[in-house]
């Protein structure tokens, strides 16, 4: 059985730094994906990708998964600055601002 550990990027629709706090246990599929002939969905017996556990360290999750005999593949966190601007959304409704809305 093979799993994937890593921090979770944000989304494209998020701003914030919500559910990317968390380390992520992922099990990589053991068997292909197989087409339905009369319908053409894919479909699997395999049940495991469908189970994603959060951790709130990378040690926790490198610990379960040697406890449960899991080969894992630990990618690294790779951070990012935040993208936070002085004053921010706020500005736009100041009573002093400085320059005329324009829109």
């Amino acid at each position: 059985m093979r799993a994937r550990i890593y921090k979770p990027a944000r989304t494209a629709m998020q701003s914030g730094l919500a559910k990317t706090k968390d380390w992520v246990l992922d099990f990589a599929p053991a068997t292909a994906r197989e087409i339905d002939p009369l319908m053409g969905w894919t479909s699997s017996d395999d049940t495991q990708p469908q189970v994603r556990l959060h951790f709130d360290t990378r040690e926790a999750a490198e610990a379960y998964a040697r406890e449960h005999g899991i080969e894992v593949e630990v990618t690294p966190e790779q951070p990012r600055k935040p993208n936070i601007r002085p004053r921010g959304y706020g500005e736009n409704f100041a009573t002093d601002r400085r320059g005329a809305w324009t829109h």
